[in-house]
């Protein structure tokens, strides 16, 4: 399954490499819309390929003021390949958000509307991608307007459907990244409000107060059920009907426990850098145990994507990089634990699924989150499949596209969770 992944990665940066990414269109002004809102900044250019550089996505300093979802700056950019610009127009959207610690940040990410429907009526669906790495060059919206994303044909099937799509591309992506990996309080707010900026986007021409969808598998199944548990107090004027995550990585300790020393464990230096990064008194580097290891970390960060993180530490362990494990220190494990899903209710339809096969996020803390959703008295739909986790990402699409038309139809949704002993159905 590695050779699959690594193989299809490759193929993604080649085509990338190549020059898939062409001049974007100019962006194009509803008539109805046509006054614009001078807090925008329009100035930047298209997109350019492969560029180390980019300032479009440097915060500026200071943040201006706002409300989150208030979107910063705005350029047309592509939908993805070929087949992908047919069906959406798209825009690269720098927004105010909030971090961790409560504090504003501003995060950047792609607005995808279909060109087949009425934008004033279409659902929008807060899409949480999966992992791509820590790098710069692994942003998300850049890999969109390569057409190198490799969960772009979910985000077809979305648009083929009517719904307009906001990807978000999570906190840290620019040209010294600080990316926040796998922390949901990070991740949680950076969904919602690309959702906020999608509505907010005069040129997108959307409802402001849409049906609104959210899913995401793996990283991403982690943020969307992180977004749907913050929504209610977060995002309380979001119309959210249903939440859909694969693969979910719901306890990081648990998670971590299982990377330690396998074939993955890239991820989890990805996921220590992530944390550090949301929580600088986690102090990673007073735990390196030489300057080798600083190197390594440095060098994770600055250049790995996926692929890397896959190919490069195979086999290896906290014990080659620390003096001692740190996510198993007091400090870390509060913070782990206050970003471990389970204990508090997402108030809509819930589909939660993985593959029973899964190595890379360890499938029985996900299904134990489904017994602790249930015990919550969620409406949940469970779903197993006997698939690893690079599989379940496409297995799971079409049981999430189902869902997803049967929440915007309308149609009761019915909790597949086990009847407490003693009780009767209705």
């Amino acid at each position: 399954m590695y050779r699959i992944l690594k193989s299809r990665f490759a193929r993604l940066a080649a085509a990338s490499a190549t020059g898939l990414v062409l001049l974007a269109p100019a962006l194009p002004v509803s008539p109805a819309k046509a006054a614009v809102s001078p807090a925008i900044d329009r100035s930047f250019g298209a997109p350019t390929p492969n560029a180390d550089a980019d300032p479009f996505y440097t915060p500026p300093s200071p943040l201006p003021t706002g409300n989150p979802g208030d979107i910063i700056r705005a350029r047309p950019a592509l939908a993805g390949p070929p087949t992908a610009r047919k069906l959406a127009n798209a825009y690269q959207v720098m927004y105010l958000s909030t971090d961790a610690l409560g504090q504003p940040d501003a995060v950047t990410g792609t607005i995808l509307v279909p060109k087949a429907v009425d934008a004033s009526t279409a659902p929008v669906v807060g899409f949480a991608p999966g992992t791509t790495g820590p790098a710069f060059r692994c942003t998300v919206s850049r890999f969109i307007n390569s057409g190198a994303f490799y969960e772009q044909p979910a985000v077809n099937d979305m648009l083929k459907a009517g719904y307009a799509v906001a990807v978000t591309d999570y906190e840290g992506y620019h040209e010294n990244p600080d990316t926040t990996y796998i922390t949901g309080k990070s991740m949680g707010p950076a969904v919602l409000d690309a959702v906020r900026a999608a509505e907010r986007l005069p040129e997108a021409g959307l409802s402001s107060t849409p049906k609104v969808l959210i899913r995401g598998y793996s990283q991403g199944g982690g943020a969307a059920m992180w977004a749907g548990q913050m929504a209610p107090t977060y995002a309380p004027e979001q119309n959210v009907i249903g939440v859909s995550g694969g693969g979910v990585p719901a306890d990081l300790i648990q998670v971590a426990v299982k990377l330690q020393g396998s074939d993955n464990f890239g991820f989890l230096l990805n996921a220590l850098i992530g944390l550090n990064n949301a929580y600088p008194e986690l102090d990673l580097d007073s735990y390196l145990s030489s300057d080798t290891a600083k190197s390594t970390l440095t060098n994770m960060n600055a250049n790995d994507c996926t692929v890397e993180l896959l190919q490069n530490y195979k086999g290896q362990g906290a014990q080659q990089y620390f003096t001692k494990t740190p996510f198993l220190q007091p400090t870390w494990m509060s913070r782990l634990k206050e970003n471990t899903l389970g204990s508090t209710p997402i108030n809509v339809p819930v589909f939660e699924y993985h593959g029973t096969q899964d190595t890379i996020v360890a499938y029985n803390q996900g299904s134990r989150l489904h017994d602790q959703y249930c015990a919550l008295g969620m409406n949940v739909t469970w779903k197993t499949y006997d698939v690893g986790h690079i599989t379940g990402v496409a297995r799971g699409n079409p049981d999430v596209m189902q869902f997803m038309k049967d929440r915007v139809a309308g149609l009761p949704a019915v909790s597949n969770c086990p009847t407490p002993t003693g009780a009767t159905t209705p």
